[in-house]
Parts: structure tokens; sequence; C-alpha cells
């Protein structure tokens, strides 16, 4: 058949065995790729095994698949009658080349796939490795661009590996930011700092959320407004950060507020008061222990003039602290087992705080707000019974009510 050809023209031998080399490439990845690699995936996606679906996920197959047209191309270019030698090199490299770019990529996926299937696992929570896929993916990059440059200069890859020690103060600069965040992204895994699902709070960054993934270069955390904040690896080692991981991991999340009391609405109980708080369940107690303590030291320093002044009482601000107490202790959602201290604070401009101090044993956002709201308004509402006021700065209404007060006494 290429000698009749050869006999209309010289060329057409070598063009016609071209276009048959380049239609059956065309065809066998039209096969591999349409047919067998179609025919490969319904068979995976029946079998009850993961890692097979991590693989057709990342196209592995899918990206192995180039490999066949260019190897049919490379190994039929030799047989390519009357083909030019110069032609024939180029097509070659060019093709070994194309054979490189597929396999650097097939190797990437198929580390891609293996992330996959790791992250599938429970230990994958605590330790990613994400961060060393990624690396080991540069590291590929880099020898296969190697392999390419060999290939188009017609070098061996060693002369080129043997010349990257006189710039390795180049490439440490090129790729500073990624030994920063090799380094940060180890000490983030082995110290087990950060897992995905912990709750990081980065202010410098405006970042306040779940942290969704840990990878090579970045920290990607989700804020409670759904907004995403990505975090550079090597900055979030070297700065500060607050993983709230430890207080999730402990069962109870730390209520921490004050109540401000109107100083000038502090003052000793009298009997009648003393008998009225003592129906309260939660004070009989202490109340009864407190008198009887009372009454042995006021016994042992009793003198004839200003008994008052000498003896101790009890005071409204002190049996409320006692009350709010006892109060939190038989609390259901207050964590009995942590930490609870209902104290008094330095007075201020703004009265004498309160401070609860206790955790409740939800720690879940929402439930945990709504516990704490509820806990505030009890105690809000039962300080009058104590006669006690709150402190707050004078508003509208309290300017109007003065006002009337003054124009009623000048009538």
């Amino acid at each position: 058949m290429f000698e009749q050809l050869a006999t209309i023209h010289p060329m057409l031998p070598a063009i016609a065995a071209n276009a048959s080399l380049l239609v059956g490439a065309v065809i066998a990845y039209f096969i591999t790729r349409c047919i067998l690699l179609m025919l490969l995936h319904k068979a995976l996606k029946r079998t009850n095994a993961r890692w097979d679906d991590a693989l057709v996920d990342q196209n592995v197959f899918g990206r192995l698949a180039h490999f066949v047209p260019a190897l049919i191309i490379q190994k039929g270019i030799p047989l390519v009658p009357d083909v030019f030698p110069a032609a024939a090199g180029i097509i070659s490299h060019m093709t070994s080349v194309y054979m490189i770019v597929v396999v650097t990529l097939t190797v990437t996926a198929l580390l891609s796939a293996i992330n996959q299937i790791y992250e599938g696992r429970p230990a994958a929570r605590n330790r990613p490795i994400k961060g060393f896929i990624q690396l080991a993916q540069l590291v590929i990059y880099i020898i296969g661009g190697i392999f390419v440059v060999a290939v188009l200069i017609d070098r061996s890859p060693v002369i080129l590996l043997s010349g990257l020690g006189a710039i390795t103060a180049v490439l440490m600069v090129v790729f500073k930011d990624t030994l920063l965040s090799l380094a940060a992204s180890i000490q983030l895994t082995t110290q087990e700092l950060i897992r995905v699902g912990d709750w990081l709070e980065v202010p410098q960054f405006g970042a306040d959320g779940d942290v969704i993934d840990v990878a090579l270069y970045t920290i990607t955390v989700q804020n409670w407004d759904k907004t995403i904040s990505t975090i550079p690896t090597y900055q979030l080692v070297s700065g500060s950060f607050k993983n709230w991981r430890g207080m999730s991991e402990s069962g109870g999340r730390r209520i921490k507020r004050s109540i401000f009391i109107d100083v000038n609405s502090i003052h000793f109980l009298g009997n009648e008061e003393v008998r009225r708080l003592s129906r309260i369940d939660l004070l009989k107690d202490y109340i009864k222990s407190k008198q009887e303590e009372l009454q042995s030291y006021n016994a042992s320093i009793k003198t004839a003039d200003e008994p008052w002044v000498n003896q101790r009482h009890l005071t409204n601000v002190g049996t409320l602290r006692a009350y709010i107490r006892n109060y939190l202790q038989q609390h259901p959602k207050i964590h009995q087992d942590m930490t609870l201290i209902v104290r008094q604070l330095q007075p201020g401009p703004e009265g004498l705080p309160i401070e609860i101090y206790c955790f409740s044993n939800d720690t879940n956002w929402v439930n945990y707000e709504a516990i704490q709201a509820d806990i505030f308004d009890h105690i809000f509402a039962i300080i009058p019974e104590f006669g006690l006021r709150l402190f707050q700065q004078p508003a509208g209404a309290d300017f109007a009510q003065l006002k009337l007060s003054a124009r009623g006494a000048a009538e």
C-alpha cells in the first residue's frame, strides 16, 4: 500500500503512516477512556470497599488513560517510513514529556486518594496527614519538572540533580514559606495542637469558629457567621491562638459573670427579715448555722456599750451570696465536679460586683447560653427579696421621674 502511494508522491507514505498512527492513538484512547474505564468504574462502584471509590473520585484511572495514546505514538514513530529524523526526535521528546506529565499527575492523584482513604478513619481526626501528602505532591512535581527539563535538553536528570547543590540558597529563599509551613505542620500534627473540628479563636486573623481543614500551607476555619478564614500554618504556630477543645472534652463550659449591687442598699438584716428569709428552703440551713455561729461569737465578746457595733450580724449581701451558692449547687445544669464560686470583688464606680464562677454541664453553645440566661434571670428577680438594688447607669426614665418628683416638691 505504501509503495503504491510512493508512486503518486514520495511524501504520501509518511503522511499516511502518520495519519494512521494518529488515528490509532485516538481510537486507543477512546477505547481506554470511554469503554474500559467506564466498565472499570462501574465494577468498582459495586464493591463494598471504600479505597476503590477514592481512586475513582480522584480520577486516578482517568489520568492514567492519557498514557496509552502517548505510548502508541512514541513506539509507532520509528515504524513510520521516510520520516525525517529531526521530526521523529521532536515527536519522541514531546511524547516523553507528555508521559512524564501524565505519570506525575497520576501519582499526585494517587496520593490524594490515599489521603481521602485515610480521612475516612477515626484516627484522621486527631492525626491528619494532608500536610505531608501535599509535601509529597510538591516533591513529585519538582521531580517531574526535572525530568521534563532533562528530556527537552536531552541530558541526564542526574546532571540536573547534581547542580541543585549550587542553588540551594536560592531554593531556600523560593521555598521559604513551604519549609516554614512544613515545620509548623509537623509541630501541629505531632503535638496535636489543632484537629479538624476544633473550635479555634485567632483574633489577629479575625478567625473564630470550627477548623474544617488542616493543610500544609493553611489552616481553614469556618467562622460562626459561616465566613471562611484561612490562616498561614507557620504564622499560626509563631503567634498565639486559643483552642477550645479542652472545654469540649471536659464536659463543662465556664460561666463567669458579675452582678453589680448598689452599695447604698447593703445593710444588716433585722429580725423580721431573718424570719422571712428563713422560710426559703435554700437558706434554712445557712441561716440556722450562721445564727448559732454569731450568737456564740457575740456571747464571748458581749459588752455593755454599743453592742450593735461590736457584735456580728447577718447582712443581706452575704445572705444573697449564700443563696446563690446553694441555688447553683442544686441546679441540674451546673457541673458539680468543677469549680463553683460565688465571690465578692472589689467595689468600684458601678457598685459592688458579685461574681458567679461555675461550669454548665452542657457545652453546646445554644444550650449553654440558655442555661446562663435562666440562672441570671432568676438571680435578678430574687435580689429585691434581700432588700438589695441592682446598680445601673441612670436612664431617660430615671431623669423623667426625678423631674416629676422635683416638680411635685415645688408645688
